[in-house]
């Protein structure tokens, strides 16, 4: 299993709408990815150790994968209407990274 984790970089001036990423677009994410998603999960950053600093990540997503091959066609089927929509909440640009799940 694969997760592909979107993060969001906290930084003045940034732009993130939370409550239109949890209402809208990671919704249109469950649908257009479908079947081949596994789960999702959002992160929203509060804080850092020790408390009283801000969270290098806004957001963070994590959407899960049996494979980088399945992750791959349904991206490459839905991914430009995925992004399309990005403007809509920040205009962070976002750091994606692909993971292996281990444990």
């Amino acid at each position: 299993m694969i997760k592909v984790s979107v993060l969001y970089p906290a930084g003045a001036g940034k732009k993130f709408d939370m409550s239109y990423y949890l209402t809208s677009h990671m919704p249109m994410v469950g649908r257009k990815l479908g079947a081949a998603m596994k789960g999702m999960s959002v992160d929203e950053g509060i804080g850092t150790a020790p408390p009283g600093t801000q969270a290098p990540f806004v957001a963070v997503a994590h959407l899960m994968f049996d494979s980088l091959e399945a992750y791959g066609a349904a991206f490459a089927q839905h991914g430009a209407d995925i992004m399309a929509d990005v403007p809509n909440y920040t205009d962070i640009q976002p750091v994606v990274q692909i993971s292996q799940i281990r444990m």
